[in-house]
C-alpha cells in the first residue's frame, strides 16, 4: 500500500473524529503517500500535518460525474483514482454509485466507512475506525490529534503576544440552537460587573478572554462585542482552521457539541464542553483533556451558570 486516498466529506467534527482511524493508518504505513480527498478548509488540518501528504478539494466540478449512473468518467480523474493502491471512502452513496464509479476506474482495493452513525450508543470515532480495522490495523486510542505546523504556531505566539495566560478561549456557537447554552448565562458568567472574570481578579488570578467565532457565529459574536465594548476581550474571527488549533493548544476552552470543540479537544487545550441533546458518549472527544457538563434533563439551558463557573475555577 504506497498510495492511499481517503474521502472524507462533511462538517469539522466529522472530520476530526475520523482522525483516531487516520493515525492508526499512518502509524501503521508510515511510509505510505497519503492523500485526503475532502472540503479542503477543513482537510488542510491533516495536510503536511502527520496525516498527509496532499488535499485535494472534493468540491472539484468534474468529480460530480462519477455520482451519476452510468456516466463518462473524466479521464484525468479515472487516472487519478486508479493510481491508488487503496482507497478508503467514508461519502454517502447509498445507491452504491460512487463505488461503482471508482470499480470501473480499475479501483481493487476499496473500503467503504459509515457516513452517518448507526450503532446506538457507540463512540462515533469506534465506528468511523470500522475500514481501517477491517485492514487488521487496531485503533486502539480514540482520541482526536491535530499536529500544527511551525508556522502555524508562529502564527499563534503572534496572534496572542498582548495576552497573558491564563486564557479562556470560548466559543458560543455549534450547528444548532437546541446545542446552545443561553447567550445570556456566557455574559452573565464574564461580564465584569459580578461575572467570573472580576471573581477572579479578586483572587489575583484573572484571566483574559477569547471569543472563538466563525460565519455561522457572526450575530452572536456582534452581541458580545457589543456587550463587552469597554471590557479587555479579544476575538478571534474566521481563522483559518490550522492557525485555529494552534492558538487554542494550551489555553482553558468552554463550547458545546461543535467542531471547533472537537478542534480545541483535538489541539490540546483544556476543554470544558456543555452538551444538551446529543449523546456525549458518542459524540464527546475521548481525549482526557475533556470534561463533559451536561444537564439530566438534555436540555443544555438547564445548567446554571455556578456550575460552569466552578469547573472553570477548577482548571484555573
Amino acid at each position: 500500500m504506497n498510495r492511499i486516498l481517503v474521502i472524507r466529506g462533511g462538517a469539522i467534527g466529522d472530520f476530526l473524529l475520523t482522525l483516531p482511524a487516520l493515525k492508526a493508518l499512518r502509524d501503521a504505513c508510515p511510509h505510505a503517500h497519503i492523500e485526503i480527498l475532502g472540503y479542503k478548509h477543513i482537510a488542510v488540518l491533516a495536510e503536511n500535518r502527520f496525516y498527509a501528504q496532499a488535499v485535494r478539494s472534493i468540491e472539484y466540478g468534474p468529480l460530480s460525474r462519477f455520482f451519476a449512473r452510468n456516466s463518462e468518467q473524466p479521464p484525468e480523474l479515472a487516472n487519478y483514482f486508479a493510481s491508488f493502491d487503496l482507497i478508503i471512502s467514508y461519502l454517502y452513496d447509498p445507491d452504491r454509485i460512487f463505488e461503482n464509479s471508482l470499480c470501473r476506474c480499475g479501483i481493487e482495493n476499496l473500503l467503504c466507512g459509515p457516513s452517518k452513525m448507526v450503532e446506538k450508543g457507540r463512540h462515533a470515532a469506534r465506528q468511523l475506525a470500522r475500514p481501517v480495522e477491517d485492514l487488521g490495523i487496531s485503533v486502539v486510542d480514540l482520541s482526536e490529534k491535530v499536529f500544527p505546523s511551525i508556522e502555524d504556531r508562529k502564527f499563534a505566539s503572534d496572534f496572542l503576544q498582548s495576552l497573558h495566560q491564563p486564557i479562556i478561549a470560548i466559543h458560543p456557537g455549534s450547528g444548532s440552537k437546541e446545542k446552545n447554552w443561553p447567550l445570556e448565562n456566557w455574559i452573565a458568567l464574564f461580564s465584569r460587573s459580578g461575572g467570573f472574570l472580576n471573581a477572579a481578579g479578586r483572587l489575583g488570578t484573572r484571566p483574559c478572554l477569547l471569543v472563538v467565532s466563525g460565519e455561522a457565529d457572526e450575530l452572536l459574536a456582534a452581541r458580545l462585542e457589543h456587550e463587552w465594548k469597554d471590557q479587555d476581550v479579544r476575538f478571534a474571527k474566521k481563522l483559518p482552521l490550522p492557525h485555529l488549533a494552534a492558538v487554542l493548544e494550551r489555553l482553558i476552552f468552554i463550547g458545546h457539541d461543535s467542531g471547533i470543540s472537537h478542534l480545541a479537544a483535538a489541539a490540546g487545550a483544556n476543554c470544558i464542553l456543555l452538551f444538551g441533546p446529543t449523546d456525549p458518549s458518542v459524540w464527546a472527544p475521548r481525549n482526557p483533556n475533556v470534561q463533559v457538563l451536561r444537564a439530566a434533563s438534555g436540555n443544555v439551558r438547564a445548567l446554571e451558570v455556578a456550575e460552569v463557573e466552578a469547573a472553570v475555577a477548577a482548571c484555573l
